[in-house]
């Protein structure tokens, strides 16, 4: 590769060649980081969409020749990049990535790895047989508040640790965005929300736990955005636009990209619905594209209140919950039991941890959110930065997860998921053994 180890840390005298793959909001903002940072060059590009290319392309000023229109193209061009990062819909996950792996390219893939478990094999055997660095963006393992919080157990400040209590906030209005009229609405056309939104949850509870998960159970299902629990005002209105109840509806589109907007706001989700964020374009998106849509008419298939409980050895647990009918989003809460004390945390406030000897609590402030990328409270920029540091250093024990751990935290997603549904508790090994999974 073209880094050399050059100096201390982040000081490599050539920068990792980065390609993006996919120049959507999420290959945007990790593409972002060349514009912080000398460690990385973005030097080439795959998107169909004119519009997203040209806005990365002149960014970074990369040559039109350099900028395809189709992963495949750049797939068969010369190797111009140490790495990719892929953006790309979730279902064309696994054709991506492995292909950039069968060309020697490192992967930093956007969650999921891939959409079923036979792809996630896939993936995981692609990087293992191309000695390649594959890290899945599982970005809660990168954020400082997270890092103080493994900090804290691996200080056994908490004694052994015998139970964690985990929790999603998804949102009211991210939930109805994302999962009900959004990309990641239907299974067949992604994959259960419990992998989709959630696999870096159930990722974050075995890293704290630091050890494999032995048996599974979860129950989960659509508590309220469906057919039967539309407002009997709202008629057989099937759009926000032309609902007479929807001054009343939390859930209204209007209020969520068109109000917004009126006032002002370009950011995610409006940002999302139209490519052009102008009032003209919202209106047109809301009036004839699917975020316009009534949140009871919609054809989602997936889950909008889950839980997953987790047993390990020794008779330890850990408990997880995914629910869309929240204030917060995505602020996620945690509390984690040990045999000295127990820490409580809530992902931005300090971090405390009672003792029970002293009978007092300390609290802990972890590092505050990077301005220049602070999405998922720095964790986008926690893992993009490790990627190319790992890449540049030729070391990748600077990336807190690997692949295999992505693999095995994946595994017991769709554990979950064949739990939740066969409505029976899954033994892990049982589940590897029948499935072929080696790690």
């Amino acid at each position: 590769m073209d880094a050399e180890k050059q100096g201390s840390l982040g000081h490599s005298i050539m920068p990792v060649k980065v390609a993006i793959v996919g120049c959507g909001a999420r290959g945007s903002i990790y593409s972002s980081f060349a514009m912080h940072s000398d460690q990385m060059e973005i030097v080439a590009l795959a998107e169909p969409l004119k519009i997203r290319r040209e806005r990365v392309r002149t960014r970074h000023n990369i040559p039109i020749s350099s900028c395809y229109t189709s992963w495949e193209d750049l797939l068969d061009a010369p190797k111009v990049a140490d790495a990719v990062v892929i953006c790309v819909a979730d279902c064309l996950h696994r054709d991506v990535a492995v292909g950039f792996s069968d060309r020697g390219y490192h992967i930093l893939l956007e969650k999921p790895m891939a959409t079923d478990l036979e792809s996630c094999k896939d993936v995981y055997a692609a990087a293992k047989r191309n000695n390649v660095l594959l890290a899945v963006c599982h970005v809660l393992r990168y954020t400082a508040y997270n890092r103080k919080i493994k900090e804290i157990v691996d200080s056994r400040a908490l004694g052994d640790i015998v139970g964690i209590q985990h929790m999603e906030p998804v949102g009211h209005f991210h939930f109805a965005h994302s999962y009900v009229r959004g990309n990641w609405r239907k299974e067949s056309e992604s994959s259960s929300s419990l992998l989709a939104k959630s696999c870096h949850d159930i990722d974050i509870m075995m890293y704290f736990m630091g050890d494999k998960c032995e048996r599974v159970s979860s129950f989960g299902g659509i508590s309220h955005f469906k057919k039967e629990k539309k407002p009997d005002a709202a008629g057989g209105s099937t759009r926000c636009t032309s609902c007479t109840y929807e001054p009343q509806c939390p859930y209204s589109a209007k209020k969520i990209y068109l109000e917004p907007a009126m006032e002002g706001y370009k950011e995610w989700p409006v940002d999302v619905i139209t490519d052009v964020v102008d009032i003209e374009n919202i209106t047109d998106a809301l009036l004839s594209g699917p975020y316009g849509r009534c949140v009871y008419e919609c054809d989602n298939d997936v889950c909008d209140n889950q839980v997953v409980n987790i047993e390990f050895k020794d008779s330890r647990y850990a408990t997880f919950s995914m629910v869309a009918f929240t204030k917060d989003i995505c602020t996620r809460k945690t509390r984690i039991f040990g045999t000295r004390g127990e820490l409580v945390g809530d992902d931005k406030n300090a971090i405390e941890v009672y003792d029970f000897l002293s009978r007092k609590s300390v609290f802990h402030d972890p590092d505050p959110v990077p301005a220049e990328l602070p999405g998922h409270g720095g964790g986008d920029l926690g893992i993009i930065k490790c990627f190319v540091e790992a890449i540049a250093f030729n070391n990748p024990d600077l990336l807190p997860s690997n692949s295999k751990s992505s693999f095995a935290s994946h595994v017991v997603v769709f554990a979950a998921e064949e739990a939740r549904r066969c409505g029976n508790v899954v033994n892990i090994g049982d589940f590897c053994k029948k499935n072929g999974i080696e790690f």
